[in-house]
């Protein structure tokens, strides 16, 4: 009987176990794509307990908390202390056996405190105070686990009216890892509350220092803050859609469907809003593609379904889930009106919907181009509901079948924890896995050992995304 996160956990062939331990493991970790705080990078933030840095904006493992009967004052409430969230926290990881959560809470025990005991209720104490003495007394400050897990460079996600105070702060510092911006800029599309939108154009206008009286005067003011990010060594964008938008429009129609909600606060129809997402979408690739950029498509998500935890929370807090979109027509009409103006850059794409793992897949085919080297167009990783081992697995699967996995850009962690970066490792473990079980079957020639190890396994946890994002 194998044990439990021991060495070799998930490597269940001893060639899987020799393309980890020679080829993947310790490999620096480019994290092209999480939610860390910058403020806490530039500020070397140091948190004072395990409750801290494990519990607190984990919306993940609220969800579990609150599927095992733990009442919300000891998951967000303010009248519960940190010991409290903790030790509810530690009652509901035995029964989460089976879910990802229970790997990973493990494997960053493990990994980041040197903890290899089961965290359950009657170890939960100790844990909790060896962890917390280690955070509050030594180095594991934000900066401190960036290097403990050999970090060499994380893009965060920032809004395009951001100061990027706390970027150019850590570049100033010195600070060894580089920390770069990426640009999301979904609020400058979001029109579907015209107060809000009114109130985030006075705010571009205000940073970017562009009078907004017109379409054409936001499209300048964002490129003025595109410009902005790419001097703070911003390379990539981020757009979190529900799915894809490729209307027909015109210019004079944009115009006034701008001038509806902007100048005169009136709500815009289901076909408007529409058109709008389109044209905003389509000039933000072409800024992507002018400046050199990757573009990421984060798809397929029903957010805030839960309307009274909503308006008490607010959102990012546990109550989004899997949407199923019908996509394939507007996302290969998206990427074709790009392509037919020779203004497709590098794109990544993310379903959140297991279904269209193939449907993704295929569609990265019909817009490769040599020109921009190796895998222009990526099958983005498993990501949040899939960001597990068979989601994984059945994201590599499809690319393998359908496309190059030896071209894919590799993992990240999609987080605002300082101690998701072991999700790399269980990612490096998993395809470890899947290509040592080939070969054992005779699927794959163990003759190319060596090749897979250098050529597959090291450039997909590492060298390709290197060189896909040239940072």
């Amino acid at each position: 009987m194998k044990q439990f996160n021991d060495e070799n956990f998930l490597l269940e062939t001893s060639t899987a176990q020799r393309l980890y331990h020679e080829y993947a493991e310790g490999l620096p970790i480019i994290d092209y794509h999480c939610h860390l705080i910058p403020e806490y990078v530039a500020n070397d933030h140091r948190f004072p307990n395990l409750s801290k840095i494990w519990l607190e904006g984990d919306h993940y493992k609220w969800r579990a908390m609150r599927t095992n009967g733990v009442d919300e004052r000891f998951i967000t409430g303010k009248d519960t202390t940190d010991w409290e969230k903790f030790e509810k926290w530690a009652e509901t990881v035995p029964y989460t056996m089976r879910n990802p959560l229970y790997h990973w809470s493990h494997l960053e025990l493990k990994t980041a405190f040197g903890v290899e005991k089961l965290l359950n209720p009657s170890t939960a104490r100790e844990i909790y105070d060896v962890c917390s003495d280690k955070l509050a007394n030594g180095e594991l400050t934000a900066r401190g686990l960036m290097r403990h897990y050999n970090v060499e460079v994380v893009c965060t996600t920032d809004d395009p009216v951001d100061s990027l105070e706390y970027h150019k702060k850590v570049k100033d510092d010195g600070f060894e890892i580089r920390m770069l911006p990426t640009w999301r800029p979904d609020k400058a599309m979001a029109v579907e509350c015209p107060a809000d939108y009114q109130a985030y154009i006075r705010q571009l206008a205000e940073v970017s220092g562009v009078q907004i009286s017109s379409f054409d005067n936001v499209i300048e003011a964002l490129k003025v803050r595109h410009d902005f990010f790419e001097s703070v060594g911003c390379r990539l964008s981020d757009h979190g859609i529900e799915e894809f938008y490729a209307e027909e429009y015109t210019k004079d129609e944009i115009d006034a469907i701008f001038n509806k909600i902007y100048k005169n606060g009136e709500e815009l129809t289901v076909a408007e809003i529409k058109k709008f997402k389109t044209a905003m979408m389509v000039e933000f690739a072409i800024m992507d593609h002018d400046s050199g950029w990757t573009q990421q498509f984060h798809y397929g998500a029903i957010r805030n379904n839960n309307s009274r935890m909503m308006a008490q929370l607010g959102p990012d807090t546990g109550f989004d889930s899997i949407g199923d979109f019908t996509v394939a027509k507007k996302m290969s009409k998206f990427l074709d009106m790009l392509a037919s103006q020779d203004k497709l850059g590098k794109t990544i794409i993310y379903n959140l919907n297991p279904r269209d793992n193939e449907l993704v897949a295929t569609m990265l085919g019909n817009f490769q181009d040599g020109r921009y080297g190796a895998g222009k167009i990526q099958f983005g990783s498993g990501w949040w509901f899939l960001d597990q081992k068979d989601g994984m697995e059945k994201q590599m699967t499809a690319l393998s079948n359908l496309g190059l996995l030896s071209r894919f850009v590799g993992m990240l962690t999609d987080s605002r924890s300082f101690l998701s970066y072991p999700r790399h490792e269980y990612f490096r473990r998993t395809l470890c896995n899947l290509l040592g079980n080939d070969i054992e079957k005779g699927l794959l020639p163990a003759s190319e050992l060596d090749f897979i190890g250098k050529e597959i396994v090291t450039k997909v946890c590492y060298g390709n995304a290197k060189e896909y994002f040239k940072f």
